[in-house]
């Protein structure tokens, strides 16, 4: 199994490539630290899974997820956070993603999501999937976040985490007034008036 991987930080790289050179039937065939060098490296070499970190510079997140999976539909994606799967997993699933890990259990997990994605399953740890399931059994009902496009739900985190506006416009490589517009559109669907209540409800439901 040809596996891409992608995350800003050399000492996560290193680490989730020792966890797949230790498989007898896995090989890591690119590493990439941005989100836009693991888009180039997907188009030029053969892979056969990627695990992306979720927050890198430039294109990341669901947005990565997505544009993988349109150039790529059929190659598994996985994704890995620091922060709980409540945060990010929904959003990573309906992006087109196959499973979500957390940094902290990817020395155990990886190597069996990696099994699990290219045999043509989807993979999130078994409390979320039983949390899910409640969910659906008791249509459960859902977070305000949930009606957020996937590009109000990435300016939504980036403004919870410290972003300023200039900064997260770099990021997505939009102007400044657009981002604006976006935080509006957030704002008034969370219900919320500025800046520091999206930080407290971003804290509230575990997003950062």
């Amino acid at each position: 199994m040809r596996v891409l991987i992608a995350d800003d930080h050399p000492v996560v790289r290193r680490g989730l490539r020792d966890i797949v050179a230790a498989e007898h039937d896995m090989v890591v065939v690119g590493e990439a630290q941005t989100g836009d060098e693991a888009l180039d490296m997907a188009r030029r070499l053969e892979w056969d899974v990627a695990v992306f970190d979720f927050a890198m510079p430039g294109c990341s997140g669901v947005d990565l997820v997505r544009e993988v999976k349109r150039q790529y539909p059929g190659r598994p994606v996985l994704v890995l956070s620091i922060l709980p799967e409540e945060a990010h997993a929904g959003q990573v699933l309906k992006a087109g993603g196959a499973g979500f890990i957390n940094k902290g259990s990817a020395n155990e997990d990886l190597t069996g999501a990696i099994r699990k994605v290219v045999g043509g399953g989807k993979y999130v740890s078994p409390a979320f999937a039983e949390k899910l399931a409640t969910d659906f059994a008791e249509g459960g009902e859902k977070p305000p976040h949930n009606l957020l496009s996937d590009r109000e739900y990435r300016v939504m985190w980036l403004i919870a985490s410290g972003k300023h506006i200039n900064e997260i416009a770099a990021e997505m490589f939009l102007s400044p007034s657009t981002i604006s517009t976006y935080r509006g559109r957030i704002l008034k669907k969370l219900g919320l008036s500025n800046n520091a209540a999206l930080v407290r409800y971003a804290v509230k439901y575990r997003l950062i």
